[in-house]
């Protein structure tokens, strides 16, 4: 059972970084999609810092498990408020194929 932690905690620090690294980066296609949802690109920067603090929050929650407590419900407290942001904007984004992680785009 350790092991599934350890696994699914490097997965979701990964995906983390990642996604604060387009964030950090700001790729195009990033800011055609946070354009079509409404979110201004000054935000970019405040968002990658949430979730690279929610990276690093659960890779320490390894060693210090309310750290990792604290972070995980921080990660999904901003995953929720993405959701609901992406409920709202009512647009279908353009995310390619390698840029998805739980799901194949229809492109």
């Amino acid at each position: 059972m350790f092991a599934a932690y350890i696994i699914v905690t490097l997965l979701a620090a990964a995906a983390n970084i990642y996604a604060a690294t387009n964030d950090f980066t700001r790729p195009q296609w990033l800011l055609a999609n946070m354009t079509k949802l409404g979110v201004r690109e000054l935000w970019l920067t405040k968002l990658g810092l949430l979730k690279a603090a929610g990276a690093l929050g659960v890779l320490v929650g390894i060693r210090v498990p309310l750290i990792g407590v604290a972070a995980a419900v921080g990660l999904i407290l901003f995953f929720v408020g993405a959701i609901i942001t992406h409920l709202r904007a009512t647009t279908t984004l353009s995310v390619r194929q390698s840029d998805s992680f739980c799901w194949p785009s229809p492109h």
